[in-house]
């Protein structure tokens, strides 16, 4: 079976960048997309980044990192245009093409349409188009799967790439401090942590059933993953069924004003999350994990979509006030489903390359 050729392409800083570049003079300025008195920021630009800046930061804890920071309103239309004209790039390559969001996605250059035999040197061209074309800079990574090629993309970020080649996997995934795996957030990492797990290399000495015993489903995920397995294929036809966003507390919740106000920065999160990967939905789903880790989800589906944050706010508190249980909270998650999207893309002939020419 020949060895996939997979490429993660992710913009630098995309909003933020877009908006420093149709406007000169906020280029060198700590900036943040979003905001508002109970929004949250989509994205912050390099600048804004070094105060400690991140997206998903509620815009009052993000202006006490940084008092001179600059706020501006989400253009998503604009986001949306530059976006197109970065996946009519992608194409002139490879058909297989997945998008994650606006601003990233995956392509299967296994077989590819310019004859390029280098997956490293391809990444690289694509990123000198865009940026030619464009006028903005992207990171990559390139590796023989989708889960090493995201984790390659942010190693050289902003503006380069990383290559993993087969024959190091196994050392760069030994070395990799844990919180840098896709898919182990902050908490789960710190519960590695007091577990003595700090990089690939400790992960690696736990057995499956240690580790599904200790987080449950997603053991399985980390027993393939620090091996380098995932068998994901780039799906271009993908049909995302539902956009989500939760948090896991470092301390429990048991206070009513503290869940109103996760509630409404979650609500302000999932409306950025829609706008960002330009859908609607009809059903709303609330997600509690209780200390002692049981779990209860509500659901409420209206005939026209959800569209804003306060729209999620209103219902998430009734389905909030529907409990079952109080008790303290660990984790509150909200989700859309029954959403308004389908792409679908035609696939054609392309060109095989050797593998060896990674």
């Amino acid at each position: 079976m020949q060895q996939r050729k997979i490429i993660h392409i992710d913009m630098d800083a995309f909003y933020a960048s877009v908006e420093q570049m149709d406007f000169p003079e906020l280029r060198g300025k700590p900036l943040a997309v979003g905001g508002g008195e109970r929004g949250v920021v989509a994205a912050a630009s390099y600048e804004a980044r070094k105060f400690g800046v991140r997206s998903a930061m509620p815009s009052k804890i993000a202006k006490e990192k940084c008092p001179q920071l600059i706020f501006v309103k989400p253009r998503f239309v604009r986001y949306k245009e530059i976006s197109q004209q970065i996946r009519k790039i992608f194409l002139d390559y490879t058909d297989l093409v997945e998008p994650l969001s606006l601003d990233e996605a995956y392509l299967d250059v296994t077989e590819n349409k310019k004859n390029i035999t280098s997956a490293n040197d391809l990444a690289r061209e694509i990123r000198k188009r865009i940026f030619d074309e464009v006028g903005l800079t992207a990171s990559a990574g390139i590796s023989v799967n989708k889960f090493l090629a995201k984790v390659a993309s942010d190693i050289n970020k902003p503006n380069g790439q990383k290559t993993i080649h087969p024959s190091k996997i196994a050392e760069f995934l030994e070395k990799l401090p844990i919180e840098k795996f896709y898919g182990i957030g902050k908490v789960t990492a710190n519960k590695m942590h007091t577990l003595h797990i700090f990089n690939g290399a400790d992960l690696k000495q736990k057995t499956l059933e240690e580790l599904t015993n200790l987080f449950g489903k997603s053991g399985n995920y980390y027993f393939n993953v620090v091996r380098g397995i995932h068998n994901s294929e780039v799906k271009p036809n993908r049909i995302q069924k539902s956009v989500a966003v939760e948090r896991t507390f470092s301390e429990d919740l048991n206070d009513d004003q503290q869940i109103s106000e996760r509630l409404k920065d979650l609500s302000a999160e999932l409306e950025l999350r829609l706008q960002k990967h330009n859908i609607l939905g009809k059903s709303l789903t609330l997600k509690i994990k209780y200390k002692d880790f049981t779990q209860f989800t509500r659901s409420k589906t209206q005939l026209d979509f959800y569209q804003t944050s306060s729209d999620f706010y209103k219902t998430a508190l009734q389905l909030w006030q529907a409990r079952p249980y109080n008790k303290a909270i660990r984790l509150l998650g909200l989700s859309l489903s029954n959403l308004n999207t389908e792409e679908k893309k035609q696939i054609s002939v392309q060109l095989k390359i050797p593998f060896e020419d990674f």
